[in-house]
């Protein structure tokens, strides 16, 4: 006998579920090569101009420039963009999990995102070298506030129109071909902006540039067609969300796992604003080197970004994670016994692969665990510990190189990342082995 709360309603209720959830997969299917090809173009040019912006080249170099040879004023500036996105990113998940849609949302925090890259260029441009560092802090800080917001929607909204068996290709392309575009760039600026004896307006032309490319990058996004999700979590409080954390960790020991090991590995990054100025204790920090280097680097990512795409396909982001890690730890101890232009461009090609695998499938990685309703808040998680890592390491670097010299910060950095890795390796199985 069945009655209203028997098994026949739930029946027709799981019905329902199911037909909508082939309804909503139907729609990617329908829509995979627009968006395929929106997210593409989107990459290629976003990443071109933010390259420059985030590569451990031109911006550790303008501040140094500026701040008149402060390896502690290079620290501080790189930590703020960290430090803006430690602040943000379970905002934008509070903002964007109830929504059925979040690419209008990804317009307007990407939008303000790139006014502040303008504002970097325009500071050099019209302000003297002491206002000018202290702007471009501040503007650093208020990207990387947007950024932490971008970080969340924008991995949101790949893993709503990709699926997950394409997702390594398309970041492998993606990157490849704005890897392709950001070393001519950034020979580009090297070599024409800044030239042999670097100003203030070469390094400001240079963020100029990056700011057109990624405006282009971002309209490319119009295209998308993003589907609406069969259910979405009810609106919350911030406070409120913000306190069912801990149950969510919980309920997801490997997640929680996961988020830890990445903080860790993360705080290897505090090497990165230094292994330039380190190169330029021998090399000299021309536009020409800085061009090369750059090109090295963003070429190397290139290519890299190719093999990371089809290894994580086939075997899954966590084994691309490690790999990774491996091969950024061998590329800092490599730098500290280089010398020459030819060695140091070919470390800078292992760090730039390094970078890129890991960059890739940190992101990637997260988007793997657990329930699509609180995929939003899992990104803020791992973001949130992954900046808060890259807000420390800075400091922590640019400290370590005043008292102790370069050496220092190149040794914590591989123990950092040696930990974080030992971590996925013992306690963080791979995710798609549990779906």
């Amino acid at each position: 006998m069945t009655t209203p709360e028997g098994p026949e309603p739930r029946a027709r209720s799981d019905d329902a579920a199911a037909s909508a959830e082939a309804a909503y997969n139907r729609f990617v299917e329908r829509h995979l090569t627009r968006n395929y090809l929106g997210h593409l173009a989107h990459g290629l040019l976003g990443q071109t101009g933010f390259r420059l912006l985030n590569a451990p080249t031109f911006l550790p170099a303008y501040v140094m420039f500026l701040s008149g040879g402060s390896n502690f004023a290079v620290g501080v500036v790189l930590s703020l963009q960290a430090l803006g996105m430690v602040i943000t990113p379970l905002i934008g998940a509070n903002l964007i999990e109830h929504r059925r849609r979040v690419l209008p949302v990804g317009f307007v925090t990407g939008g303000i995102m790139r006014g502040t890259v303008l504002l970097i260029g325009l500071a050099g441009l019209f302000l003297p070298p002491p206002a000018a560092l202290f702007a471009i802090g501040v503007f650093i800080l208020a990207f990387g506030l947007f950024m932490g917001i971008q970080g969340v929607v924008f991995n949101f909204l790949m893993s709503k129109v990709i699926p997950v068996s394409k997702r390594g290709r398309l970041t492998g392309l993606r990157n490849f071909l704005a890897g392709l575009t950001s070393a001519a760039v950034a020979w580009l600026g090297g070599t024409f902006f800044i030239g042999e004896t670097p100003t203030v307006e070469g390094y400001s032309y240079t963020f100029i540039m990056a700011f057109v490319l990624t405006s282009i990058g971002l309209a490319m996004l119009v295209v998308i067609r993003e589907p609406e999700p069969p259910t979405v979590r009810a609106p919350t409080a911030l406070g409120s969300r913000l306190r069912q954390i801990p149950g969510l960790l919980r309920e997801d020991p490997a997640f929680a796992r996961y988020v830890g090991a990445r903080g860790l590995a993360t705080m290897g990054r505090m090497a990165a604003p230094f292994y330039i100025l380190f190169a330029g204790t021998s090399l000299g920090l021309t536009g020409q080197t800085l061009g090369i280097l750059t090109a090295a680097f963003t070429l190397s990512g290139t290519f890299s970004n190719l093999a990371w795409g089809a290894l994580a396909d086939r075997h899954g982001f966590r084994l691309a994670f490690l790999g990774a890690i491996g091969l950024w730890v061998a590329s800092t101890a490599a730098l500290m016994v280089s010398s020459g232009l030819l060695l140091t461009v070919l470390v800078f090609i292992g760090i730039g692969a390094a970078f890129q695998g890991f960059q890739a499938a940190s992101m990637n990685l997260t988007l793997e665990f657990g329930h699509r309703d609180e995929l939003p808040m899992r990104i803020a998680l791992a973001n949130t510990a992954s900046e808060l890592a890259g807000t420390i390491g800075p400091l922590l670097g640019g400290a370590l190189a005043t008292a102790l010299g370069y050496d220092a910060v190149f040794y914590a950095s591989m123990a950092f990342l040696i930990a974080g890795g030992g971590l996925v390796l013992r306690f963080v199985p791979e995710p798609r082995k549990g779906n």
